[in-house]
């Protein structure tokens, strides 16, 4: 069996360190404890780990985040991959800094990511992983907190949150998304 993780974020050393790029350091963490090493491909960066005779094919997109979809389509298609065996991983700034919340579906929620994946496969009804950045923002300043640093109090946090996207997404692919929501969505 066949997985694709696509963790969202953008490319660029300006933006390696933002609260939108959660998705990528997840996927960096994930794959560094595999050791798995990304190479860089068409539409992203790919590394491939195995779990429990599973294969998880790990994207960060190299299409910026709004045109997310264009990534996730070509590799759902070039791996062969069902959409319901895709998860993305994303920053959600309605979740507490740190909760970690997997769906079946849903809309995009503001999230341009999630949007274009939504336009591209036209369908919401794909797997996803909500990493909480929270919303400590005044009215306004959305796009500014969303692609600034994370405070030295929020890096406290990320690195026990990391690994609990990563054991999320191995429960994902070995006893299903049902199962990893009851075990996983209230921790």
């Amino acid at each position: 069996m066949k997985y694709l993780i696509a963790g969202l974020g953008n490319i660029g050393l300006e933006y390696s360190n933002t609260r939108h790029n959660i998705g990528f350091m997840v996927l960096d963490a994930l794959a560094s404890a595999s050791n798995a090493v990304f190479t860089s491909q068409r539409y992203g960066a790919t590394a491939e780990i195995k779990h429990k005779g599973r294969t998880f094919i790990l994207l960060k997109p190299s299409t910026y985040m709004n045109l997310s979809g264009r990534a996730v389509s070509y590799w759902l298609k070039k791996e062969k991959i069902p959409v319901e065996n895709m998860l993305v991983v994303t920053d959600d700034v309605a979740l507490p800094l740190g909760a970690l919340r997997i769906r079946k579906k849903g809309s995009d929620g503001g999230h341009n990511g999630l949007k274009s994946i939504i336009e591209v496969i036209a369908t919401q009804d794909f797997n996803r992983l909500r990493f909480g950045i929270g919303n400590d923002f005044p009215k306004g300043y959305q796009v500014d907190f969303v692609l600034g640093e994370w405070s030295s109090e929020e890096k406290k946090v990320l690195p026990e949150r990391i690994d609990m996207a990563g054991s999320i997404i191995l429960s994902f692919g070995t006893i299903g998304v049902d199962r990893t929501m009851n075990q996983f969505n209230n921790k």
